[in-house]
């Protein structure tokens, strides 16, 4: 009786929402929609961002369900699908280009390209897929569009490790040192899970403002005197 209603639990689960994904799947689960988020064009509405910093929090053992996670096994996870996956993405976007993205009819995930793209063409190769990693569907689009373009596959490989490895450690710490020092953290998890996501956007929003002073500097320098 026992292996079907762990079965039904976990045909039950929403993929929206984090905990759930946690309850049913734990670590390995975490691993899996990592490289799905980051490697598949099909992963683009896993919620990344709040997984991992939930997940940090339920290694503290203050979730609901009795849910407790390892902190060992969970950075290894986190870390192997956040870097797998991207690297999966690259090259998906090498061999088949945009052919997998012109298919799609998905609105969100055009103008994720579209982002993505802005971001490779205003920042350079190495802030862009860095700075990819904190925006939600761009960090999904971004890998397999850096191959469709041509990025050099060593300062792909560089630099999506190096904001693979902040973005998805970072936040699991974060949420374990937020869980160690607030006792019944998980009452607020869904206020603190939307400042997760709107922290992770701050890096973007803060290199969009500085282009934009950049190009009024330029702008009133070629203003004859």
């Amino acid at each position: 009786m026992t292996v079907p209603v762990v079965l039904a639990s976990q045909l039950a689960v929403n993929p929206l929402d984090a905990q759930s994904l946690l309850v049913a799947f734990g670590v390995l689960g975490v691993g899996a929609v990592l490289f799905a988020e980051t490697g598949l064009l099909i992963g683009f509405f896993l919620p990344g961002d709040s997984l991992l910093f939930t997940a940090g929090l339920l290694c503290t053992g203050g979730g609901q369900h009795g849910v407790r996670l390892s902190l060992g096994p969970l950075l290894v996870a986190a870390v192997f699908g956040a870097l797998a996956g991207a690297q999966c993405g690259y090259l998906i976007g090498r061999r088949a280009g945009g052919a997998l993205l012109a298919r799609s009819r998905s609105r969100r995930l055009h103008d994720g390209a579209r982002r993505a793209e802005e971001l490779l063409a205003r920042y350079g190769h190495a802030k862009a897929i860095v700075l990819a990693r904190f925006v939600p569907v761009v960090r999904t689009v971004l890998n397999p569009l850096a191959g469709a373009l041509g990025v050099p596959a060593r300062t792909f490989a560089v630099w999506q490790v190096a904001g693979g490895l902040v973005w998805s450690a970072g936040l699991i710490l974060a949420g374990y040192a937020l869980g160690s020092s607030i006792p019944n953290v998980d009452r607020y998890l869904l206020p603190l899970v939307a400042l997760i996501v709107v922290l992770s956007l701050l890096p973007l929003a803060a290199e969009l403002y500085r282009g934009r002073g950049g190009r009024g500097r330029g702008r009133a320098d070629e203003v004859p005197r």
